[in-house]
């Protein structure tokens, strides 16, 4: 290629943004010309990379957007110490067909047993599939939306949440909601209902516990359970805590430590 056409070359791609493309314009044309590249193998080549860098660049941006404590990853869970979640059912999971089908899915069990590893980890996959996820805990969204109301903004935030293709709702249950905290929390599962947003939603409470949850609203609970329910895959996990396994395992292997190896710790 001529200086005068790749400048031309250049200045095009830089006016149609594609920046990565620009910026590595001189060493595909130079890994073209030694390596004897059709002009549609060089074209691919070309777009290949600023297609990757664009991906990168949005997995980055959904990923700060969502918010989530930490990241973790499907590969990473332990199904060897919780043998009653089904493998087969979060892999299909995995696949995102329940975000085209704008399903719900709810982890139910008490602390510790992996319900927030499994949603985030979906989420990690749903921001990686290039789409925008929001992760809260209930208690967060409820206290922002309180805000919100208080300051006639609402309707924004309401929509702030309606929004993205996944909605993450961890610790449902944890802390009670009031009165108002409670109807909050119900406007946002039904506005995503109707919208058919996907909801992943983890919970230490069984369903029939949930009118505690909402403020001792049956009625409510029940309003928020039919919407939930109607499109939902449920996964109820009763294995034990990886915590307090993992508390029992240092206080067993304490006991049973060599002495003089006791003895150096301690010293």
């Amino acid at each position: 290629m001529s200086v005068q056409m790749e400048e031309r070359a250049t200045a095009a791609l830089e006016e149609l943004k594609l920046l990565t493309a620009r910026e590595h314009l001189d060493g595909v044309c130079q890994q073209a010309a030694a390596s004897g590249w059709s002009y549609s193998h060089f074209l691919g080549h070309l777009l290949d990379g600023e297609l990757r860098e664009r991906h990168r660049k949005t997995v980055e941006l959904n990923l700060q957007f969502a918010r989530f404590p930490y990241l973790k990853r499907l590969s990473e869970f332990d199904y060897a110490a919780q043998p009653g979640v089904d493998r087969r059912l979060v892999e299909e999971l995995a696949t995102g067909r329940f975000l085209y089908e704008g399903r719900s899915v709810v982890f139910l069990g008490p602390p510790g047993v992996g319900k927030t590893h499994l949603a985030i980890s979906l989420g990690v996959l749903t921001a990686e599939m290039g789409h925008r996820v929001s992760f809260t805990t209930a208690i967060e969204m409820a206290r922002k939306l309180s805000k919100a109301m208080a300051e006639n903004r609402l309707h924004r935030e309401l929509n702030n949440m309606t929004r993205p293709k996944l909605l993450v709702i961890d610790e449902v249950g944890y802390l009670q909601l009031d009165t108002a905290e409670a109807s909050l929390v119900f406007q946002v599962i039904s506005s995503r209902y109707e919208k058919q947003g996907a909801i992943i939603l983890t919970s230490n409470k069984a369903f029939s516990e949930w009118g505690d949850i909402f403020a001792g609203d049956a009625v409510m609970a029940s309003a928020a359970l039919d919407r939930l329910l109607h499109r939902c895959t449920v996964i109820n996990i009763r294995g034990e805590s990886y915590r307090l396994k993992e508390k029992r395992q240092a206080r067993k292997s304490a006991f049973t430590m060599p002495v003089e190896e006791t003895q150096a710790v301690v010293s």
